[in-house]
């Protein structure tokens, strides 16, 4: 009997098939066969001990009971059959062993799990050690296996080529982290001041260019250093602040930003575009710049006695607007100043010619953070924190100081170590900036003054000339500074 083709010609009768145990035979062969169906997230996915696509499987091993081998009853929908009779007697776990060419094996230890998205009573097997891992079964032919398993490495590479790393979110523990693992709890210990470009006009519609605002910068951390305070430069960068600008201001700014004068702006402080509104927008260029102490921020913790009368030290402003301890009692082991160790560090700081600089009150900042457009330094007033570290004194709350250091050696120096309280708890603080230059400086007014200690045993020393008074800078609308007092000092 003979098959007509599709151009209706007779074809030639199909050959007779091979002998069941001829090679060809096996070949056609029906086999059960592994199919990945979730890749590991390991490493070694790809190593021989994982199962993979086209492996025939030679053995199933579920529970202690049964146990089935090849060929299997029916293939792919028999096992299925086994399986889902095992999950519904809880009995899941499965060791599963495969044959690769002739006389390679590979097992694997999975557990059976529904396969949901392969329908109702369909099942695969999640590896125990891996749980990302997953495969099924399929009926292949064995030739169809022995060519997967034989183009294994060129399906890898063409995975590769075709894989994307995915994104994802982690939680995390920041307030944990933030009050357990820094230096002063919930505080950074990076330390910056930003420096507005100066006004060329009273109107403050024109600027200096970004070098001026640059050189400005360079000139307050050179006068910080030689007066003695203990910073090192970090880093310094440029950061952009919108404003809005109209008239002459906004016409010369928006044409500036055409393309053929691109090369201006690198150095221009302010430049301007139109946005799609038609209102005129201008960009501030200020310089943000980065420093940190030589030898870090060491904590103070001034404890209070009854019977204290005074705190022992006197607080000062530099120029540039640090607040330093210009001055501390000596040969009074009673006031909370030497109990506390500070007078040991003051001493040392006199020493070396450094000022011995406040960085923080009950961890709030009190260093400069800001320079506006009229030159003035955003600084903290050395009245109120008098007044503040007064108020301890009569509450009989102990006062936490954090100074700069300039030596880490100056750490265990106190003659009782129990004076200068160091959160062991935190880990020590980063030595952020390079070993200490040597700063060649003669003491100049700027420096620590000690003051006779004649003064009034009140809280705060204030003349009453009216000279020693308080003045705004009134250039800008936030922008203010604190004259200092002619008194270079304060006592608390």
């Amino acid at each position: 009997m003979t098959k007509m083709d599709r151009g209706g010609q007779s074809a030639a009768s199909s050959s007779p098939p091979p002998p069941p145990d001829s090679p060809s035979s096996r070949g056609l062969a029906s086999v059960l066969s592994i199919e990945c169906l979730k890749g590991s997230s390991k490493g070694d996915e790809w190593t021989g001990d994982m199962l993979q696509t086209g492996d025939i499987v030679e053995e199933l091993r579920i529970g202690s009971s049964v146990l089935i081998r090849s060929p299997f009853k029916n293939g792919r929908s028999g096992v299925q059959k086994v399986l889902h009779a095992s999950f519904k007697s809880k009995d899941t776990f499965i060791l599963v062993r495969v044959r690769r060419g002739l006389d390679e094996f590979a097992e694997l230890q999975a557990c059976i799990v529904p396969n949901e998205p392969a329908g109702k009573k369909q099942y695969m097997l999640r590896s125990i050690e891996d749980p990302n891992y997953a495969v099924g079964f399929c009926d292949r032919s064995e030739a169809e296996c022995l060519h997967l398993q034989a183009s294994r490495s060129t399906r890898i590479v063409n995975a590769l080529s075709r894989i994307q790393l995915q994104d994802g979110y982690v939680s995390y523990r920041w307030d944990r982290k933030m009050h357990e693992l820094l230096l002063v709890p919930n505080s950074s210990c990076f330390l910056s001041i930003l420096f507005l470009p100066k006004a060329s006009d009273q109107v403050a519609s024109r600027y200096n260019d970004l070098e001026d605002t640059l050189a400005r910068a360079n000139a307050w951390l050179n006068a910080s250093q030689q007066s003695g305070v203990p910073i090192v430069f970090m880093n310094i960068q440029t950061e952009s602040l919108l404003t809005k600008i109209s008239g002459e201001t906004a016409s010369s700014t928006v044409n500036a930003s055409s393309l053929s004068d691109l090369s201006n702006l690198a150095n221009a402080s302010l430049y301007g575009f139109e946005d799609y509104h038609g209102v005129d927008i201008g960009v501030v260029r200020a310089v943000r710049l980065w420093f940190a102490a030589l030898g870090g921020e060491f904590p103070i913790e001034i404890k209070l006695q009854e019977g204290d009368t005074k705190l022992g030290f006197a607080i000062s402003r530099t120029e540039e607007g640090f607040i330093y301890i210009s001055t501390v009692i000596d040969g009074d082991e009673n006031v909370p100043s030497t109990r506390s160790g500070l007078s040991n560090l003051y001493r040392e700081a006199t020493s070396s010619s450094r000022l011995l600089v406040v960085s923080r009150v009950s961890n709030q900042k009190v260093l400069p953070w800001i320079v506006s457009s009229t030159g003035a330094v955003r600084c903290y007033d050395t009245v109120s924190l008098s007044q503040k570290l007064s108020l301890h004194r009569h509450a009989k709350v102990p006062i936490l100081m954090h100074i700069f250091l300039w030596d880490r050696s100056l750490v265990p120096m106190s003659r009782g170590s129990s004076r200068l309280r160091m959160a062991h708890s935190r880990p020590p603080a980063m030595a952020l900036g390079p070993p200490e230059a040597h700063l060649s400086q003669q003491p100049n007014e700027n420096q620590v003054q000690p003051l006779p200690f004649d003064l009034s045993d009140d809280d705060i020393v204030i003349n009453d000339n009216p000279q020693y008074r308080l003045e705004r800078d009134t250039a800008g609308e936030a922008s203010f500074r604190f004259h200092d007092f002619a008194l270079p000092n304060n006592w608390v």
